[in-house]
């Protein structure tokens, strides 16, 4: 049993990032009401983690070569502690996300040393065995978040969905001073300082121009100010890794017609299947009157049909084209994300979601596994983690996005049923019971309905344009039966 204890110990880390994206959800309602939180603040409790952890992935990994894998994971496992303690016992929003935004830089420096800690512990078989249970520990955390932050929510208060990560932290750390191996001396290598800078720049003030469009407007000078400045900041990170001597990502890998498609799914799967969720968790809470812990159940349907269709997949699927198993399970997900749409109304409850959620699930379970591989064997053996990181990365990416995108055309649509957009706000921030004297329950229902029917719309577009991606750009080969390792995974 001792020589599992590393890969217990890189688990821990691991399964508490993951829940940390997912767990948040269930806990937007009461946490709004506590903290008087504007909608755009909501949003970015949200975005602020999935931000910093996606945009500093690859940089972080450069960094943990660097420095030592377990120094790094050790780091990133203390301020990830500092961070969820302030988390709990933030007096107000803007603490709070700031919190999260350091909240997720540990969690970044956590992630990026996962498979080169597990490569230093294991070999041959042992390796084999430990991925496989990492993997199913980062499956598990997301499905495992709503659930159980519905139950610290309701059974406490929303700030332990925080204070629960301090004890996990000090057990992971004492661990690794006793399981993990000690690191040698720092490393030669390059950080690529600058390309991290314009990175989060871009991914930075693109998200931060969606969601002030809920409050400024689409044609504001801000909006287009900050679209600008991302579009400047992305066009100086293409110019630097071009150029630079320690690129972080080798742009030549664009030029790959497989790999291309494969980021353009990562990018949207995420997007596509799980975004809407933070606003169908606010809906069945704050119109519905579901409670914490029953809003994160009505999420089981994806969870099982994930299983469900990762199995399948892995028994009678091996050594298919990934064209056709992601392109396929792209599909899935977009008609699930347009069927929750179709079916939803201002007279429905949550049974509504349960068919599309089985459907989007299914889609889930068969691209999550085979994007992992696809993504390194489309690309020479040397680039393979960069392949893995990049895929991160833009799913990291393509949540955040969509949770400011669905955010901002909710709010839209809402404010057109109700004629206020400030009512529309309160609605789409779990605050529809102030409205009770001012709206009758019909008109407050379907505000929210209309804003859940187009962000549903919105991802059903995204998952069946990723579909269109992958079928056009990826190349029909089939997956070589090892990779070189898995990629990081996300929510």
């Amino acid at each position: 049993m001792r020589k599992w204890w590393p890969l217990v110990t890189v688990c821990l880390g691991t399964f508490m990032l993951l829940v940390d994206v997912t767990i948040v959800n269930v806990a937007l309602p009461p946490m709004a009401t506590d903290l008087s939180t504007s909608f755009s603040t909501l949003q970015w409790v949200i975005d602020g983690y999935a931000l910093s952890l996606g945009v500093l992935l690859l940089g972080a990994g450069a960094l943990s070569d660097m420095y030592g894998h377990r120094r790094f994971y050790v780091g990133g496992l203390i301020l990830f502690a500092a961070a969820s303690l302030a988390c709990g016992l933030a007096a107000d929003s803007t603490l709070l996300v700031t919190a999260r935004v350091i909240q997720g830089i540990g969690a970044a420096a956590m992630f990026t040393t996962t498979f080169a800690l597990l490569n230093s512990s294991y070999q041959g078989r042992d390796r084999g065995v430990a991925y496989g249970v990492w993997g199913g520990v980062s499956g598990a955390a997301s499905a495992i978040g709503p659930i159980l932050g519905g139950l610290l929510t309701e059974g406490f208060s929303w700030r332990w969905i925080f204070l629960v990560n301090l004890p996990i932290c000090v057990a992971a750390v004492v661990m690794c001073f006793t399981a993990l191996r000690p690191d040698g001396e720092r490393r030669p290598g390059g950080f690529d300082l600058w390309g991290t800078v314009t990175f989060t720049i871009a991914a930075g003030t693109l998200t931060y121009a969606v969601i002030r469009a809920n409050d400024e407007g689409w044609s504001s000078p801000k909006t287009w100010g900050l679209l600008i400045v991302s579009a400047v900041a992305l066009a100086g990170f293409a110019l630097i890794e071009h150029y630079g001597d320690n690129p972080m990502f080798d742009l030549a890998l664009l030029r790959n017609r497989s790999f291309s498609g494969i980021l353009t799914a990562g990018l949207l799967v995420n997007f596509a299947a799980f975004a809407a969720f933070t606003y169908t968790s606010i809906w069945l809470q704050s119109v519905i009157g579901l409670s914490p812990l029953q809003a994160g159940l009505t999420g089981l349907p994806v969870s099982i049909g994930s299983v469900l269709a990762s199995g399948f997949a892995g028994a009678r699927l091996h050594g298919r084209s990934p064209r056709l198993i992601i392109g396929g399970g792209m599909l899935l997900i977009g008609l699930g994300s347009l069927l929750s749409g179709f079916l939803l109304d201002a007279d429905s409850s949550w049974p509504a979601l349960m068919a599309g959620y089985a459907v989007v699930g299914l889609g889930v379970g068969l691209v999550m596994p085979a994007l992992a591989s696809s993504a390194m064997g489309a690309v020479p053996h040397r680039r393979g983690g960069m392949a893995a990181g990049s895929l991160t990365t833009a799913r990291q990416l393509g949540y955040a996005i969509g949770i400011a995108i669905l955010g901002t055309v909710f709010a839209a649509r809402a404010a057109d049923e109700l004629g206020s957009t400030d009512a529309a706000h309160a609605v789409a921030a779990g605050q529809a019971a102030r409205l009770a004297g001012s709206f009758g329950e019909h008109v407050i229902r379907a505000a929210a309905a209309a804003g859940l029917d187009a962000g549903f719309y919105i991802g059903g577009a995204a998952g069946l344009l990723g579909a269109l991606a992958v079928f056009l750009l990826v190349r029909p080969a089939a997956v070589p039966d090892e990779p070189k390792e898995p990629a990081l995974a996300a929510n």
